[in-house]
């Protein structure tokens, strides 16, 4: 019998309800994410009775994890009224004047113990992101040869030059070869965690993924766009995942389906990010994060607790354990001085960073760099956008753009990859782009040899993402071992300690020729960990510092337990002497101390036959030194409230004429370090890296930012220091000939005086200020410029550059030398445009704005208008 249409409507409604996390009303309660222990004697009904709260639900898909609530109310300054209750409870236990005979003695006992911990939840916004060369195929085909040979009738698919490029045929993701084998996502999953996804376009709608959408801004069911604003998602939805229609152009993988999680559109708490990020993680393969901290020059800002336990949970959990892969846009702050490994998911390891690279196989100036950057995939830049779907049921944008662009690409391409090979881990992602990425401009001086014989950049990662290439490997790739890891011991400096309210005691002062640290590993260690193959590397630091040499980054806490991270050393043997050099950018006002550091190597197993360890995210990790992990022995700590933040549009530093972007393929990421084209590298070299030897390690120079005018390498980029330098050597005239003129005058005075006898004249010595000599030798091998480069700006920072050894003479003028500081000033005016990202007609943008009605997230009309708290 034929079901009415409402019926099944109506089970469809259901099921999607069934799934649907609560309404929160963060205006009228204060939530909290509860960590209970079912273990220790007291129930989750027990709990929540003793602390006053109301169970509301799992927190997303953590196991013992609940979201709570209380009304809100009048509370002391300063003072949670959840926590005090629970640091109550806690007290209770240790007070040895209580006689442990009382019924409600025991029952707050058991609470106690039963209570891990409790997490304050607050509003929080995130932003979005807005070989040697390929040889050009033999039968080179344009892009309406191809739509009539694909049965393509997209009218705007000649436009999408990222799926075939007329002008540079060697730059374009390359994977109409792959439709034609019927590889074209069919059956993969990709959840866009943005702004919403418009389900209604033609262009979408046949491929929306309902049951694994959902809205945690106005906590709704479907991820429905609100704001005027809100077309970022769709637009990034399209690239993936737009069908074959007459409607603007198609997907990378345009028979795959594309979910809407929507969490850009106004602040949103820690446990609903964190639970957006698994939602239907068992069903949802990759999740297409192009969002992130302010890429503003100013913010260091990654995940909370709450947020890294999710994404761990992903990667071990999601897919039945083959874990979630996680695609994050490497960031548009490159004009502001900006970096990834400023960005605590750029810089996760669980992540797969992409930059950006432009049609004509440049780098755009906006695309950040740094050593966290894996691939780059093609997006805006050199005079050319991205042509998408747009919000609307039947628009199309073409004007989409930035790093924000470039993740969506590279999800299409891995959801084409889990099509072929549905088993593929996230870490199989992961390997496969190292091993699949196409050298970019391989003249580039950025370039750099690793000891794993690889080519490596901080603009370009491993290279440019190939679709053929990446599927066709994966095809015959064998599943690499479960993940294993190595914690080295924390180094603390003279003492050097931090407590959680970053108050600091001890460490090194950092002298003007910088400071060097070293930490050993050694086979044994390896084996201990049952450790094979390096793939990350993360260092976490502890430095006191005053103001940044960032432009726009006045902070005074310098690096509080910041961790940094490096996919540079992929597949190297990571045993001998790892060596970090911490150097200050000497001016005399600014001063910094190094307390400590630790470094992690992350890895394979040697033995998959062996009792396997999951990893554990750690409550406490920015305090010196850090307490027991729950990877070697569990620890209970109470934690307090985390800072509410809200953060401006992913795209709102996106210049505005991103697509006219000036691109470039002549010089290293941060330029004020001399790297010599690859040509001029012996190939053997990359080699001799992985292994200790006896050989001298490299005489260490100065970069311009370590010598004494470290602002001279920009005066042929900016005309003001050109004049403000010639100004300089005018005064430098004028007061010689004014000195002459003096010593003259004086000589001229002193005729009229005799001189002291011999016995009463005072000799005085010169000050010795020798330059140190080369460095002696050292069986050391050190971390190369895993971090990134040396700033060339007038405020002080630390440059901390961690190199390699054992290099051959005549390389070591090829390798960077910085690893913390920024990029160059933006040069010319400096006048920055805000990327609008807008619908193509202002006159539909002036209507959009008439007739939106707001997000009931409390944004406001706009994002322009949510207010920044710090």
């Amino acid at each position: 019998m034929r079901l009415p249409l409402p019926l099944p409507l109506l089970l469809a409604i259901q099921s999607v309800l069934a799934l649907a996390p609560a309404k929160r009303y963060y205006d009228t309660h204060d939530y909290y994410v509860l960590e209970h222990d079912p273990r220790a004697g007291a129930s989750l009904a027990e709990c929540a009775r003793t602390l006053g709260v109301e169970v509301v639900e799992q927190a997303g898909e953590l196991a013992d994890h609940w979201l709570v609530r209380i009304p809100k109310g009048l509370r002391k300054r300063d003072s949670d009224p959840i926590l005090r209750s629970l640091e109550g409870l806690r007290q209770s236990m240790d007070d040895s004047h209580v006689i442990p005979r009382s019924e409600d003695v025991l029952q707050r006992r058991r609470v106690a113990s039963s209570v891990k911990n409790v997490f304050p939840q607050t509003l929080r916004q995130r932003v979005k992101r807005a070989p040697p060369p390929i040889s050009p195929p033999e039968n080179l085909e344009t892009a309406s040869e191809a739509a009539q040979r694909l049965g393509i009738h997209d009218p705007l698919f000649t436009k999408q030059w990222h799926i075939v490029n007329d002008d540079y045929p060697e730059h374009m993701m390359n994977v109409t070869p792959l439709w034609d084998m019927g590889i074209t996502g069919k059956g993969v999953i990709t959840a866009l965690v943005d702004d919403g996804l418009d389900y209604t376009s033609d262009d979408l709608a046949a491929n929306f993924y309902a049951y694994g959408s959902y809205d945690y801004n106005d906590h709704t069911d479907l991820p429905t766009p609100v704001l005027f604003d809100d077309h970022h998602g769709t637009r990034c939805a399209g690239q993936i995942a737009a069908v074959k229609n007459d409607v603007c152009g198609v997907g990378i993988a345009y028979d795959s389906q594309v979910a809407g999680i929507r969490i850009l559109s106004g602040p949103i708490s820690d446990i609903d990010e964190a639970a957006a990020l698994n939602y239907d993680y068992q069903n949802t393969s990759i999740y297409s994060c192009s969002w992130g901290p302010p890429d503003d020059g100013r913010s260091m800002e990654g995940p909370g607790y709450l947020i890294k336990k999710a994404m761990v949970n992903g990667i071990q959990q999601g897919r039945g354990g083959k874990g979630s892969v996680f695609v994050f846009a490497s960031g548009n702050g490159g004009r502001s001085g900006d970096q990834c490994n400023f960005d605590g998911y750029t810089n996760s390891i669980f992540s797969v960073t992409v930059a950006a690279i432009d049609y004509k196989g440049f780098h755009p100036e906006y695309s950040e760099a740094c050593a966290a950057n894996m691939i780059v995939a093609y997006t805006s830049g050199s005079g050319n956008y991205i042509t998408t779907t747009d919000r609307g049921k039947d628009k199309c944008s073409s004007s989409h753009g930035g790093t924000s662009a470039a993740a969506p690409n590279a999800a299409g391409v891995f959801a084409l990859a889990l099509q072929a090979r549905p088993d593929l881990s996230w870490r199989d992602i992961q390997h496969l782009c190292v091993r699949t990425a196409v050298q970019v401009n391989p003249d580039d001086p950025d370039w750099e040899p690793t000891a794993a014989g690889r080519w490596y950049s901080y603009k370009y990662g491993y290279g440019g993402l190939n679709g053929y290439e990446f599927v066709k490997a994966a095809q015959d790739w064998q599943p690499v071992k479960p993940q294993a890891w190595v914690d080295l011991p924390v180094v603390q400096l003279n003492n050097g300690t931090m407590d959680s309210f970053e108050n600091a005691e001890g460490g090194e002062p950092i002298p003007p020729d910088g400071i060097e640290s070293k930490i050993t590993i050694t086979q044994e260690m390896l084996e201990q960990h049952n450790f094979e193959k390096l793939e990350h590397i993360t260092v976490k630091v502890w430095i006191t510092h005053t103001p940044s040499r960032r432009n726009s980054d006045n902070a005074k806490t310098g690096y509080p337990g910041w961790t940094f991270m490096t996919v540079k050393h992929w597949d190297e043997n990571p045993v001998g002497d790892w060596t970090i050099r911490v150097s200050d950018q000497r001016k005399e006002e600014e001063s910094g101390v190094f307390l400590g550091w630790t470094m992690t190597v992350w890895g394979s197993v040697l033995d998959a036959g062996k009792d396997i360890r999951l990893y554990q995210v750690p409550l406490v990790e920015d305090v010196l030194p850090p307490p027991p992990s729950e990877n070697d022995d569990p620890v209970t700590i109470t934690t307090t409230s985390t800072s509410s933040k809200t953060i401006p549009r992913p795209t709102e530093h996106l210049p505005g004429d991103h697509g006219d972007a000036e691109g470039e393929k002549h010089k290293p990421a941060f330029s004020s370090t001399v790297t010599p084209t690859p040509t001029s590298v012996p190939t053997d070299v990359a080699e001799d890296v992985a292994e200790p030897t006896d050989s001298a390690a490299p005489t260490i120079t100065a970069t311009p930012d370590e010598g004494w005018f470290s602002d001279l390498s920009k005066l042929v980029e900016n005309q003001m220091w050109f004049f403000v330098a010639i100004g300089a050597v005018a005064l430098f005239g004028i007061g010689v000939g004014v000195f002459f003129w003096r010593r003259a005058v004086l000589r001229k005075r002193r005729a009229n005086y005799s001189s002291l006898p011999g016995g009463d004249d005072m000799a005085m010595s010169a000050l010795d200020r020798g330059a140190s000599g080369s460095r002696p030798p050292r069986q050391t091998k050190e971390l190369y410029d895993a971090f990134g480069e040396v700033s060339d700006d007038e405020d002080a920072d630390e440059e901390t550059a961690l190199r390699p050894h054992a290099i051959s003479p005549g390389l070591e003028s090829g390798l960077h030398s910085g690893f913390l500081d920024d990029d160059d000033s933006p040069t010319g005016s400096g006048r920055k445009e805000r990327y609008r990202d807008e619908p193509e007609s202002p006159v539909e943008v002036d209507k959009e704005r008439a007739d939106s009605p707001g997000s009931g997230s409390g944004s406001g009309s706009s994002w322009e208008h949510a207010s920044e708290t710090r």
